[in-house]
């Protein structure tokens, strides 16, 4: 569990939990790329599939369903995961839109290692279809509404990701 000063935000430990999380694969823009996200007990959320290249496609996501969210009180967040060595994107979404702005941050699994990964808000970067927005106000943690996972950038093949919680960190 996160530590003291960390507010648990999302806990995957349960199937509630995991309630909401729709897929958003490159198939909405012709690639054929799939991924799914299922509870799985004693883990947390799964994140998994296959990214293909085929048909100018190489993305895979998931995304929660909008909320309140003031996390105005937390310089970033905390994720407990475990991975497969690839490199994914925690996505980050002010709005309701589903084509909209998102501000993400990478980082780097380890092959089958369980890590605690603390990504800071202001190294989340406003993106839209993978272009960075200069254009568009930093991240305000006040107005997050959902969160998602993404993995691309040419990583084509399987991919599995297990995360058992997300929190605030002061």
């Amino acid at each position: 569990m996160p530590s003291a000063t960390d507010k648990l935000i999302l806990d995957f430990s349960t199937p509630n939990g995991c309630n909401g999380w729709q897929t958003i694969d490159d198939r909405i823009m012709g690639g054929v790329s799939q991924s799914c996200a299922e509870h799985i007990p004693d883990l947390g959320l799964r994140f998994s599939g296959t990214v293909s290249l085929e048909n100018n496609g190489g993305f895979a996501s998931i995304r929660s369903t909008p909320t309140d969210l003031d996390l105005s009180g937390f310089q970033g967040l905390t994720l407990r995961l475990r991975g497969d060595g690839k490199d994914y994107k925690l996505s980050l979404r002010t709005d309701d839109f589903f084509d909209g702005v998102s501000y993400q941050a990478s980082f780097t699994t380890l092959p089958a290692t369980w890590q605690e990964i603390t990504l800071s808000f202001n190294g989340f970067a406003p993106t839209h279809h993978g272009i960075h927005l200069n254009t568009v106000a930093p991240l305000d943690a006040r107005h997050i509404r959902s969160f998602g996972l993404f993995i691309a950038d040419g990583q084509q093949g399987q991919f599995q990701l297990d995360v058992a919680w997300i929190s605030g960190c002061p």
